[in-house]
């Protein structure tokens, strides 16, 4: 049996053009496109920075949080599972995460196979 030829796969749109088909079918300027995307993104800053609440959603699309992962201390004589053998881990600072969650309606966007 052939195998079947890979399928091409198109290029993903560059900053521009994604701002330009915006204003298109907005109908209104790329200079008013890339100002409400300036904004949406000082929002996104401001929700996810140290005063706001740590979740931003943009409707329809995506939900963006703030996860705050605790630190782990190190750890000796550990047993790796993969290798089988014992070893020590190192401590790890506190840090923090953004996850982004697709919400139902962009999902529902994406054809299944």
């Amino acid at each position: 049996m052939a195998k079947a030829a890979p399928k091409k796969t198109a290029k993903p749109l560059s900053k521009a053009q994604v701002m330009a088909n915006i204003a298109q079918i907005a109908e209104v300027n790329k200079k008013e496109v890339a100002k409400v995307l300036a904004a949406m993104s000082e929002e996104i800053k401001k929700n996810l920075g140290a005063k706001g609440p740590g979740v931003f959603v943009i409707p329809g699309l995506v939900k963006i949080e703030k996860k705050k992962v605790p630190a782990r201390p190190a750890q000796k004589g550990v047993l790796n599972r993969l290798t089988g053998k014992i070893e020590d881990r190192p401590a790890k600072p506190a840090s923090v995460k953004v996850k982004v969650r697709a919400l139902k309606a962009l999902k529902d966007m994406v054809p299944r196979p």
